[in-house]
C-alpha cells in the first residue's frame, strides 16, 4: 500500500490541492501547506518509490533562493503600476465622462447605450487593465440610466459585466503579464498577440447586441430626445475628423524625408493634437464653430487615447518595457486626474492601499506556488502531467480541447491569478513538447480564463455588479418613477450569452491562429534543414585560404607552417617555395624524437 502511494504521490498531491481549495482555504496558504506536507511525506516514502521521488531534506535550502527570485522579478513590477493607474483613472471620473459622452453619441440608435458600454469597456480595458474598476464604474453609472430608459435587466447586466471583463484580454491586462512570466515569454509579445483577439471579442459583443435589437426590439430602445442633452452634431464631428486626418497626412509627407518610419506616428500625433487644441479653444471662448457633441467627444476621448498610446504604443514600438510603460501610465493617470481637479490626497491614499493589497495578494500566491512546485517537481509531477496530456488522443487538437475544458471547469472555482500560478506551469511543458507556440497558447488560456469572471454563480464580475446594483425598489432621481431592483437571477442569466460568446472566441482562436501569430511579424522563416555550412581550407594552394608566407607561415617569421590544400582532404601536398619549386627542403627539419640539449 505504501509503495503504491509512493509511486502515485503526484496525482494524490494534485487532488489534495483541489480538495483544500474547494474547502475554502486561502489559495496561498493551501499551496504552501500542501507543498510542505507532501514534502515531508515524500522524503519518508522516497526509499519505497523506485526512484520516482527525488526529495531530501537539504532540498529545502532551495526555498530562500526561489523566494528571492519571485521578489526580484522585474516583470511583475508592472502589476502595481498598472493597478495604480487604473484605480486613479477610475477615481478621476474618466469612466463617467466617457460613458456620458459616448452614450450621447450612440443614443439615437436602438441599443445605443449597450454599444456605448461595450466601447467604453474596451477603452477602459486599454487604459486601466483592472476588471473590478471597470465593472463597478459602469455598474454605478450606466445601469441606472439603462433601467431608466427601458432596457431589459438581463441584457443590461450581461453587457456591463462582459464589457468589464475585456480588461482581462485587452492589453495592458494584468493576467497577460502573469501568463508571460509563467510561460517564460516576453510581455510585449504577449500584448501584441492578444490585441487582435481582444478587438475581435469586442466586435462579437457588439454583434450580439445588433442581433438582439432585431430579435427583441423592445429590449434595448433608443434614448428619447429629451435625454440627448448634447444635441445632434455628428456631421460636425466627421468634419473635425476629416480636418485632423488631412493635417496628419500633410505632416507625414513633410516629415518623411527627415524622420523616415517615424513620420506616420509623428504626423498622427500632430493631427490629433491640433484638433484637440481647436476643440478646447472653441469651447473655452464660446466660438461654437463645432457642435457641442463634437466638442465633448473630442475633449473627452483624446486624453485616454493619448494615454493608451503612451503605454501600449511605447511598448509595441520597443521604446519602453512593460514595467516602464506602466510607470509612464501611472504618471499620465495622475496628470489626467490633476487636470480634472480630482487629484486629492484621499484618491492617492485609496489607490495606494488597493494597489498594495492586490500586489501582496499576487506575491503571496506566487510564493505559495513556488513551495508547491518544489515538491511537485520533486515527485516528478511535471512528468506525470506531461505524459497525461501529450498522450491524449487526437494529438495537438485533443490536447487543446482537453486543456480548455479543464480550465473552463476550474474557472468555476478558481480566480484567474490562481489558475495562472497553479495550472499554467503544469501545462506549459506539455504544450512545448507538442510544438505549440507558447504566446498563442497563453493568449488562448487568457481568453478562456476570462470566463472565470462570468461563470454563474462564482464569477467575480457578477459579484462586483451585484454589489452596486439596486437590491430594493427605488425612486429614479430624473423621472421620479419607482424602479424595480435587479435580481441576482437576472444578473446570472444575463451573463450566460456572453459566456457562450467567449467560448466561441476560444474556438475562433484555435481555428485562426494567425490572429495571435502576427506578433512574429513578417520575418522570413528559415528551414534548418536547408542550412549548409562550408569550412574554408588553409594553405596557399588547392583553393584554400591564401596566406602570405614570409618564411615562417601566416606572414610572420617563426610562425606556423600550414600545408597547402584542405586539411580535411587527408594527404596534403608539400608547399611550393617562392620560386615555384615543389617539395624542395631549404633546411633540415628539427629532430623532435629526443629532448633538446643545452650544452
Amino acid at each position: 500500500m505504501m509503495a503504491f502511494i509512493a509511486e502515485n504521490l503526484a496525482p494524490i498531491m494534485f487532488v489534495s490541492l483541489i480538495v483544500f481549495l474547494l474547502l475554502g482555504y486561502p489559495v496561498a496558504f493551501s499551496l504552501a501547506a500542501n507543498g510542505l506536507l507532501f514534502f515531508i511525506i515524500g522524503v519518508e516514502l522516497a526509499p519505497l518509490s523506485a526512484g520516482s521521488i527525488n526529495l531530501s531534506w537539504p532540498l529545502l535550502n532551495a526555498l530562500p533562493e526561489r523566494f528571492w527570485g519571485v521578489m526580484s522579478n522585474d516583470t511583475l513590477l508592472a502589476i502595481p503600476f498598472f493597478t495604480f493607474m487604473g484605480i486613479v483613472l477610475e477615481r478621476s471620473g474618466m469612466a463617467e465622462d466617457l460613458l456620458d459622452t459616448i452614450g450621447q453619441l450612440f443614443g439615437p440608435i436602438r441599443g445605443g447605450l449597450a454599444y456605448a458600454v461595450i466601447f467604453v469597456g474596451a477603452l477602459l480595458a486599454a487604459t486601466t487593465g483592472v476588471v473590478a474598476a471597470s465593472v463597478i464604474a459602469m455598474g454605478l453609472i450606466s445601469l441606472p440610466i439603462m433601467l431608466r430608459y427601458g432596457y431589459d435587466r438581463r441584457v443590461a447586466s450581461g453587457v456591463i459585466a462582459a464589457s468589464g471583463t475585456l480588461a482581462q484580454i485587452i492589453p495592458p491586462s494584468l493576467v497577460l503579464i502573469v501568463l508571460a512570466d509563467q510561460l517564460g515569454r516576453s510581455v510585449g509579445d504577449m500584448y501584441a498577440g492578444a490585441l487582435i483577439p481582444g478587438l475581435v471579442l469586442t466586435g462579437l459583443y457588439m454583434s450580439y447586441i445588433l442581433l438582439m435589437t432585431f430579435v427583441r426590439r423592445d429590449s434595448m430602445p433608443a434614448l428619447p430626445l429629451e435625454a440627448r442633452t448634447l444635441g445632434s452634431g455628428v456631421a460636425s464631428l466627421f468634419v473635425a475628423l476629416a480636418v485632423a486626418t488631412g493635417i496628419a497626412y500633410a505632416a507625414h509627407v513633410y516629415l518623411s524625408p527627415t524622420q523616415g518610419e517615424n513620420a506616420d506616428i509623428l504626423g498622427a500625433t500632430i493631427g490629433v493634437a491640433f484638433i484637440y487644441v481647436v476643440a478646447l479653444i472653441d469651447k473655452t471662448l464660446n466660438i461654437n464653430a463645432m457642435s457641442r457633441l463634437a466638442q465633448q467627444v473630442i475633449i473627452v476621448l483624446i486624453p485616454p487615447l493619448a494615454l493608451i498610446f503612451l503605454v501600449l504604443g511605447t511598448i509595441f514600438l520597443g521604446i519602453a518595457t512593460p514595467t516602464e510603460g506602466g510607470a509612464m501610465g501611472a504618471v499620465g493617470a495622475l496628470i489626467m486626474a490633476a487636470a480634472k481637479g480630482r487629484l486629492t490626497l484621499d484618491v492617492i491614499r485609496s489607490a495606494l492601499a488597493a494597489t498594495t493589497r492586490l500586489s501582496a495578494f499576487v506575491l503571496f500566491i506566487l510564493i505559495g506556488a513556488r513551495v508547491f512546485s518544489l515538491t511537485f517537481y520533486g515527485v516528478n509531477g511535471h512528468i506525470w502531467v506531461e505524459h497525461l496530456l501529450v498522450g491524449m488522443p487526437g494529438g495537438e487538437t485533443g490536447f487543446l480541447i482537453t486543456v480548455n475544458l479543464l480550465v473552463f471547469f476550474l474557472a468555476f472555482f478558481l480566480d484567474f491569478f490562481e489558475l495562472a500560478f497553479i495550472i499554467v506551469p503544469l501545462l506549459a511543458p506539455a504544450a512545448n513538447a507538442l510544438g505549440i507556440d507558447l504566446i498563442w497558447f497563453g493568449v488562448l488560456l487568457g481568453i478562456n480564463m476570462q470566463t472565470s469572471f462570468m461563470h454563474p454563480p462564482f464569477g467575480f464580475a457578477l459579484f462586483y455588479l451585484r454589489s452596486v446594483a439596486a437590491k430594493v425598489p427605488y425612486l429614479d432621481r430624473v423621472t421620479g418613477k419607482l424602479t424595480q431592483p435587479v435580481t441576482t437571477g437576472q444578473i446570472y442569466w444575463g451573463a450566460v450569452p456572453f459566456v457562450g460568446i467567449q467560448i466561441l472566441m476560444v474556438a475562433l482562436t484555435i481555428m485562426f491562429p494567425q490572429m495571435v501569430m502576427h506578433y512574429k511579424g513578417d520575418a522570413a522563416v528559415v528551414d534548418p534543414a536547408t542550412i549548409k555550412i562550408e569550412l574554408p581550407g588553409f594553405g596557399t594552394g588547392g583553393g584554400g585560404l591564401t596566406l602570405p608566407d614570409n618564411g615562417g607561415g601566416l606572414g610572420l617569421p617563426g610562425g606556423l607552417q600550414l600545408p597547402g590544400g584542405n586539411p580535411l582532404d587527408g594527404a596534403a601536398q608539400p608547399p611550393a617555395d617562392q620560386n615555384g619549386a615543389s617539395g624542395e627542403q631549404k633546411k633540415p627539419a628539427n629532430d623532435l624524437s629526443a629532448p633538446p640539449s643545452f650544452d
